[in-house]
């Protein structure tokens, strides 16, 4: 990309950057939330590391990447510009992958079973270190979506926050698609209720709720989301082979 189209490009993210920013402002307003409240984590899965760049210049310096393997390659087209950029890991961890990720994020959002937090600790613990994670739930008991259901979490979350190698710092949802947004606020509500439900009864501090994407994350502003992922409203459709 020459330098014109790479100025273009900056100043598009920034500008929509800056529309999200006001919209979760709003959304906090009306909710009554500090304004402080939410982090974006961008998503550019199936974008270019030049949109990677773009986010960053945006003051959006919180990636996240939907699999591994993208995420590695970005980190190495991108160089020693990578290092300085936040990056999540927000998709399903495969079996096979899990030896790549315990280090290369700075959250996993992703932990959707008992087998993926017991992978992910082993590989910490060998390693001396401690990965910060959230625990994924399938509120909405989609069949095509990963995670626990809230009655699992209720029975698992004593033996997964004991674990040692994780941090369960939170948990993390999917909506169902909805034209409407406030047809999936249940559902946010209802990650919310289970967050405090469980850091009452374990008395523990679970400060995250991963929740909300492009089409609905005012909504889960709204109700207590402290992380949106959001991609195509700040960058627009994923390339047509990436989707």
């Amino acid at each position: 990309m020459n330098a014109d189209g790479a100025d273009r490009l900056d100043a598009e993210v920034a500008a929509a950057a800056s529309r999200v920013r006001a919209r979760i402002r709003s959304a906090l307003e009306r909710s009554g939330r500090s304004a402080a409240g939410v982090q974006i984590i961008a998503v550019t899965k199936g974008q270019p590391p030049e949109l990677v760049r773009a986010a960053a210049a945006a003051g959006l310096c919180d990636i996240g990447e939907n699999r591994v393997q993208e995420a590695l390659a970005k980190k190495g087209a991108l160089g020693a510009f990578a290092a300085g950029l936040r990056w999540h890991l927000i998709g399903h961890l495969q079996r096979n992958k899990v030896r790549h990720a315990w280090d290369e994020f700075v959250l996993i959002h992703s932990v959707d079973s008992g087998e993926v937090a017991d992978r992910l600790a082993r590989r910490a613990i060998e390693a001396g270190r401690e990965v910060p994670v959230l625990v994924q739930v399938n509120v909405a008991g989609e069949p095509t979506k990963h995670g626990f259901t809230g009655e699992q979490v209720l029975a698992e979350f004593g033996r997964l926050r004991r674990l040692p190698g994780i941090a369960v710092r939170g948990l993390m949802t999917m909506a169902p698609w909805a034209a409407d947004p406030e047809e999936v606020r249940p559902v946010f509500r209802a990650l919310r209720l289970l967050r405090d439900r469980l850091a009452a009864e374990h008395g523990v501090d679970l400060p995250e709720l991963s929740m909300g994407m492009s089409g609905d994350f005012e909504v889960a502003v709204e109700e207590g989301a402290s992380m949106v992922r959001l991609g195509t409203v700040l960058f627009g459709a994923r390339p047509v082979e990436a989707a």
